[in-house]
């Protein structure tokens, strides 16, 4: 028989746990998210790093040439031999299969039909007066960067 004056408690439920600190699994996750976003930025960085010194070298050796048809020839040469890396065989093109290759992934065929035509004949002309060697000079040198720095 039970005592009449026992007096019974509810079950008492634990607290609800804590969201700080978190299980070390919320850790390793964090820390790996760290380390991705860490590796984006740097790749990033040395993919910029890398593009300005492409940049820098381009510029050099087409301050070398000492006339306008000069520059307009080292320009060629230097884009013969980025596009090397691209296509074995694509620093023998010539003409219009050499432009044409050079308008690959360019939008409106700045090569073909825009200023980046004089690289088929502007070496080899006595006046370039009517040339924008200042815009082949950055198209030229922005086809050369992606060149070198695109896989193929």
């Amino acid at each position: 028989m039970a005592a009449p004056d026992l007096v019974l408690r509810d079950i008492h439920q634990p607290s609800a746990p804590s969201w700080w600190p978190p299980a070390p699994g919320w850790w390793w996750l964090a820390a790996a998210i760290v380390v991705v976003c860490l590796a984006i930025v740097g790749w990033r960085m040395f993919r910029a790093w890398q593009r300005r010194r492409w940049q820098r070298t381009f510029d050099a050796e087409v301050a070398l040439a000492d006339s306008d048809t000069g520059r307009i020839a080292a320009m060629s040469s230097l884009l013969r031999r980025a596009a090397r890396r691209r296509r074995a065989d694509a620093d023998r093109l010539q003409g219009d299969d050499w432009l044409a290759f050079l308008d690959t992934g360019q939008r409106g065929a700045p090569f073909v039909t825009g200023v980046g035509a004089a690289l088929r004949d502007g070496a080899f002309r006595r006046d370039t007066g009517a040339l924008d060697l200042d815009a082949l000079h950055a198209l030229a040198r922005d086809t050369f960067v992606d060149l070198m720095t695109r896989r193929a």
